[in-house]
């Protein structure tokens, strides 16, 4: 009986281990590495870039973070954002020395729907050369087709600074808002080229002077990435036909 009994909580053992070995490796399977970057496309001259990365660390000419209307801590207060250690806005308030916040909690910059706030960071802060933030509203009104607008937003004012790319971090999770990560995702790049094709249509007609940008960066954590190109994917074939 006792050798029984043995043998049998030796083998729930088994199965407990393997069960966990087996969710640990799902777990990873469904997150990407940090620094991990694809094209997912182009369109129009335009490479539309995915990046495992942070607001903050990105490197581009032009780094556009989108934030909500200020509630107090609502970045840090986790959950419902994102833990600090992945949490993309923590990470650009603390290497612009805490100014995300105070501009924010101060009323300088609302954060209404498509409110933009343009800054160059001191140099050596962060990986952008200068900084855009757009406004997303209020948080317990959001909708996914918010960000159609949002992507216009950040082609038009990217457009108007001139530079040759930009990199977009949506901000949601961080924030703490359980969006549908493909159809977001899939929504800025619309309105990013709803933007731009209307420029190009200006500038057939001469009635805009236009330069070209050569890369949109679309930023994403590690356990977003694969769904967001999902949703970049389907978005660019649908611009196409």
């Amino acid at each position: 009986m006792k050798n029984n009994i043995t043998k049998l909580t030796k083998s729930i053992s088994l199965i407990i281990i393997s069960v966990w070995i087996t969710g640990a490796a799902a777990f990873a399977q469904t997150t990407t590495a940090i620094g991990t970057a694809k094209v997912w496309g182009t369109v129009d001259g335009i490479a539309i870039e995915g990046v495992v990365q942070g607001p903050s660390a990105q490197v581009s000419d032009l780094q556009i973070a989108c934030v909500f209307e200020y509630t107090e801590g609502d970045i840090f207060n986790t959950p419902p954002a994102l833990p600090p250690a992945l949490n993309g806005l923590v990470h650009l308030d603390q290497d612009m020395k805490g100014l995300l916040t105070e501009i924010r909690k101060s009323g300088k910059f609302l954060g209404h729907a498509h409110e933009t706030l343009l800054i160059t960071p001191p140099k050596g802060t962060i990986g952008g050369k200068r900084l855009l933030l757009i406004g997303l509203g209020d948080r317990n009104k959001f909708t996914p087709e918010l960000m159609t607008g949002v992507g216009s937003v950040a082609m038009r004012e990217a457009l108007k600074l001139g530079v040759s790319n930009f990199s977009f971090a949506s901000d949601l999770k961080d924030a703490g808002i359980d969006s549908p990560t493909a159809l977001v995702a899939g929504n800025v790049v619309k309105g990013i080229f709803e933007a731009y094709r209307t420029q190009l249509w200006l500038k057939d007609k001469q009635m805009v002077i236009l330069k070209p940008i050569s890369k949109v960066i679309l930023l994403a954590g590690p356990a977003f990435f694969t769904t967001a190109g999902e949703g970049i994917q389907a978005a660019i074939s649908a611009i196409k036909n």
